[in-house]
Protein backbone atom coordinates (compact mmCIF):
# COMPACT_ATOMS: atom_id res chain seq x y z
CA UNK A 1 0.00 0.00 0.00
CA UNK A 2 1.06 3.70 -0.18
CA UNK A 3 2.83 5.13 2.89
CA UNK A 4 -0.19 8.33 2.22
CA UNK A 5 -3.24 8.86 0.27
CA UNK A 6 -1.34 10.97 -2.28
CA UNK A 7 1.54 8.12 -2.81
CA UNK A 8 4.51 10.12 -1.97
CA UNK A 9 4.99 10.65 1.79
CA UNK A 10 8.70 10.01 2.65
CA UNK A 11 9.50 10.38 -1.52
CA UNK A 12 12.65 11.70 -2.53
CA UNK A 13 11.46 12.81 -5.93
CA UNK A 14 7.77 14.53 -5.06
CA UNK A 15 6.40 16.49 -2.05
CA UNK A 16 3.78 14.77 0.52
CA UNK A 17 0.54 16.99 0.14
CA UNK A 18 -1.18 15.45 2.77
CA UNK A 19 -1.82 16.47 6.57
CA UNK A 20 -0.85 14.64 9.42
CA UNK A 21 -4.61 13.65 9.87
CA UNK A 22 -5.02 12.99 6.48
CA UNK A 23 -2.30 10.04 6.80
CA UNK A 24 -3.05 8.63 9.88
CA UNK A 25 -6.69 8.37 8.87
CA UNK A 26 -4.86 6.60 5.81
CA UNK A 27 -3.06 4.15 7.60
CA UNK A 28 -5.40 3.49 10.58
CA UNK A 29 -7.58 1.58 7.94
CA UNK A 30 -5.25 -1.22 8.25
CA UNK A 31 -6.31 -3.08 11.47
CA UNK A 32 -3.11 -4.16 13.76
CA UNK A 33 -4.64 -8.04 13.77
CA UNK A 34 -4.85 -7.83 9.93
CA UNK A 35 -1.13 -6.24 9.83
CA UNK A 36 0.28 -8.91 12.11
CA UNK A 37 -1.27 -11.49 9.47
CA UNK A 38 1.23 -9.89 6.80
CA UNK A 39 4.67 -11.34 6.88
CA UNK A 40 6.15 -9.61 4.68
CA UNK A 41 6.82 -5.14 5.01
CA UNK A 42 9.05 -4.20 2.38
CA UNK A 43 9.64 -0.21 1.33
CA UNK A 44 10.15 0.12 -2.01
CA UNK A 45 11.07 3.60 -2.80
CA UNK A 46 10.81 5.23 -6.45
CA UNK A 47 13.43 5.08 -8.88
CA UNK A 48 13.61 8.08 -11.32
CA UNK A 49 14.20 6.70 -15.12
CA UNK A 50 17.66 7.34 -15.30
CA UNK A 51 18.22 5.00 -11.81
CA UNK A 52 15.97 2.63 -13.33
CA UNK A 53 17.54 2.60 -17.17
CA UNK A 54 21.33 2.39 -16.06
CA UNK A 55 20.04 -0.42 -12.95
CA UNK A 56 22.68 -2.84 -13.52
CA UNK A 57 21.30 -6.61 -14.31
CA UNK A 58 19.67 -8.61 -11.62
CA UNK A 59 20.30 -11.91 -10.71
CA UNK A 60 19.06 -14.47 -13.28
CA UNK A 61 15.33 -16.51 -12.02
CA UNK A 62 16.89 -19.87 -12.51
CA UNK A 63 19.53 -18.66 -9.93
CA UNK A 64 16.95 -17.38 -7.80
CA UNK A 65 14.40 -20.42 -8.14
CA UNK A 66 17.36 -23.02 -7.67
CA UNK A 67 18.08 -21.57 -4.02
CA UNK A 68 14.23 -21.20 -3.24
CA UNK A 69 13.81 -24.73 -4.64
CA UNK A 70 16.18 -26.11 -2.33
CA UNK A 71 15.83 -23.79 0.91
CA UNK A 72 11.90 -25.26 0.49
CA UNK A 73 13.17 -29.29 0.20
CA UNK A 74 15.30 -28.67 3.52
CA UNK A 75 12.01 -27.16 5.35
CA UNK A 76 10.16 -30.40 3.87
CA UNK A 77 12.69 -33.17 4.94
CA UNK A 78 13.26 -31.46 8.82
CA UNK A 79 9.89 -30.87 9.47
CA UNK A 80 7.90 -32.17 6.73
CA UNK A 81 6.02 -28.69 6.00
CA UNK A 82 6.74 -25.56 4.68
CA UNK A 83 7.66 -22.96 7.54
CA UNK A 84 5.24 -20.75 6.51
CA UNK A 85 2.71 -24.11 7.72
CA UNK A 86 3.58 -24.34 11.30
CA UNK A 87 2.19 -23.53 14.12
CA UNK A 88 1.90 -23.40 17.45
CA UNK A 89 4.83 -25.73 19.51
CA UNK A 90 6.64 -26.87 16.23
CA UNK A 91 7.52 -22.98 15.59
CA UNK A 92 9.12 -23.34 18.42
CA UNK A 93 10.63 -26.98 18.16
CA UNK A 94 11.79 -26.12 14.28
CA UNK A 95 13.29 -22.65 15.02
CA UNK A 96 16.81 -23.92 16.29
CA UNK A 97 17.85 -20.04 17.71
CA UNK A 98 21.59 -19.34 18.43
CA UNK A 99 21.81 -18.02 22.09
CA UNK A 100 22.39 -14.40 20.11
CA UNK A 101 19.66 -14.88 17.79
CA UNK A 102 16.44 -15.52 20.63
CA UNK A 103 17.99 -12.46 22.68
CA UNK A 104 18.08 -10.12 19.45
CA UNK A 105 14.17 -11.93 18.42
CA UNK A 106 13.00 -11.08 22.47
CA UNK A 107 14.68 -7.77 22.29
CA UNK A 108 13.09 -6.65 19.01
CA UNK A 109 9.29 -8.18 20.28
CA UNK A 110 9.66 -6.17 23.20
CA UNK A 111 10.82 -2.81 22.33
CA UNK A 112 8.59 -2.96 19.05
CA UNK A 113 5.48 -4.38 20.91
CA UNK A 114 4.78 -7.40 18.70
CA UNK A 115 2.12 -9.54 19.34
CA UNK A 116 2.66 -13.10 19.87
CA UNK A 117 1.45 -13.81 16.53
CA UNK A 118 3.70 -10.92 15.31
CA UNK A 119 6.40 -12.82 16.96
CA UNK A 120 6.16 -16.46 15.56
CA UNK A 121 5.41 -14.80 12.17
CA UNK A 122 8.95 -12.91 11.96
CA UNK A 123 10.67 -16.37 13.73
CA UNK A 124 9.08 -18.39 10.71
CA UNK A 125 10.60 -15.72 8.28
CA UNK A 126 14.26 -15.92 10.10
CA UNK A 127 13.72 -19.62 9.57
CA UNK A 128 13.39 -19.00 5.92
CA UNK A 129 16.25 -16.75 5.93
CA UNK A 130 18.06 -19.78 7.52
CA UNK A 131 16.76 -22.17 5.22
CA UNK A 132 18.02 -19.73 2.14
CA UNK A 133 21.95 -19.73 3.60
CA UNK A 134 21.54 -23.34 4.28
CA UNK A 135 22.00 -23.05 7.69
CA UNK A 136 20.60 -25.48 10.43
CA UNK A 137 20.09 -22.99 13.18
CA UNK A 138 18.84 -19.45 12.71
CA UNK A 139 21.43 -16.93 13.57
CA UNK A 140 21.23 -13.03 14.44
CA UNK A 141 21.45 -12.14 11.32
CA UNK A 142 18.52 -13.81 10.10
CA UNK A 143 16.45 -12.47 12.61
CA UNK A 144 17.77 -9.10 12.33
CA UNK A 145 16.97 -9.71 8.17
CA UNK A 146 13.83 -11.01 9.40
CA UNK A 147 12.80 -8.00 11.51
CA UNK A 148 13.32 -5.64 8.76
CA UNK A 149 10.69 -6.74 7.15
CA UNK A 150 8.51 -6.11 9.79
CA UNK A 151 8.44 -2.34 9.79
CA UNK A 152 6.10 -0.43 10.98
CA UNK A 153 4.06 2.34 8.76
CA UNK A 154 5.92 6.32 8.34
CA UNK A 155 4.01 9.18 9.92
CA UNK A 156 4.65 12.36 9.05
Amino acid sequence: MNPCPCGYLGSLTRSCRCTPDQVSRYQGKLSGPLLDRIDLHIEVPSLSASELLQAPPGEPTQTIAARSLAARERALARQGCTNAQLQGQAIDAQARLEDGASVLLQKAADKLGWSGRSTHRSLKVARTIADLAGSDTIAAAHVAEAVQYRRVLKTH
